[in-house]
């Protein structure tokens, strides 16, 4: 009994390591509209800032009204998403946008694309990291449903997945130190300032009563010597590097795998000792 207790408590472990690994990988790529709706796209995060073409599908939407689904700004719970890439296209040239609709007005017909089976759609939009004036960096951006401009008002159909972009290289930084200069009374005073390059900086320069000149690390403040007169320390800016690391990055994924692992590894040897302790009772 103990055996086949260990087994199982093994095999759950090992389930919960599956979904804690697998889990955050997956970033939230449907969004559910009020009536059951349901609206999924197949990227929404890490959007090149080029911009993306994603695949855009939809089902449960009610049939007996036209929608637009679109690639917008999202302005809140309530209200409308706008403006939209593309405008209000109601061909579909743009590619920002696509009119669905199994009933237009008269002028729709051939322009509008019908519903398939159970109110769903699938089309093609195009996401790019500005939409007008309006940077999608920095604002929340969505690909979103709503009613047709026949019922503009209605948000029966309101349905949002907001998407984000890859972020900008960073440019990297050259810093270099500053000449030294020296101070009156035959002492070497060096200061770190940056520089343009470091060739740019003079080296083995000799100054007045043996004095030397020559540059300093980043780090170094004011030296002065006897019989020299002292100034303000120059100090270098610090930049620090942070790394983030969560359960959707490798590190966090290997981090939740060893943790896991020895939590099973530790279930096995307390059961197998709660059982040799029961086979030395008998």
């Amino acid at each position: 009994m103990p055996a086949r207790l260990a087994a199982a408590l093994v095999s759950v472990v090992l389930l919960v390591i599956g979904a804690l690994a697998a889990g955050p990988a997956y970033a939230d790529t449907v969004g559910r509209g009020p009536d059951g709706q349901r609206l999924s796209v197949s990227r929404t995060t890490a959007i090149p800032l080029a911009g993306a073409t994603v695949t855009v599908s939809g089902s449960g939407y009610d049939t007996a009204k036209g929608i637009y689904v679109a690639y917008c700004v999202d302005n809140g719970a309530g209200a409308p998403p706008s403006p939209c890439g593309g405008g209000i296209d109601t061909s579909g040239a743009t590619g920002a946008s696509h009119w669905i609709s199994s009933n237009p007005p008269a002028y729709g017909e051939g322009l509008a694309v019908p519903y398939g089976s159970g109110g769903s759609f699938s089309v093609r939009l195009r996401l790019t990291a500005t939409i007008g004036d309006v940077d999608c960096t920095v604002r929340r951006c969505v690909v979103a449903s709503r009613n047709d401009h026949t019922r503009s008002s209605d948000r029966a159909q309101d349905v949002k997945v907001p998407v984000t972009f890859a972020a900008p290289a960073a440019s990297p930084t050259t810093r270099a130190t500053a000449p030294a200069s020296s101070a009156p009374g035959g002492t070497t005073r060096t200061s770190a300032a940056p520089a343009p390059a470091a060739s740019d900086a003079p080296v083995g320069t000799t100054g007045p009563a043996g004095a030397v000149e020559g540059s300093a690390p980043p780090e170094a403040g004011t030296a002065t010597g006897t019989g020299g007169t002292g100034g303000d320390p120059v100090s270098a800016d610090q930049h620090l590097l942070t790394t983030q690391v969560s359960d959707s990055g490798p590190a966090g994924r290997w981090f939740t795998l060893t943790v896991a692992g020895l939590a099973a590894l530790l279930v096995l040897l307390v059961v197998l000792r709660i059982r040799r302790r029961r086979q030395g009772q008998r």
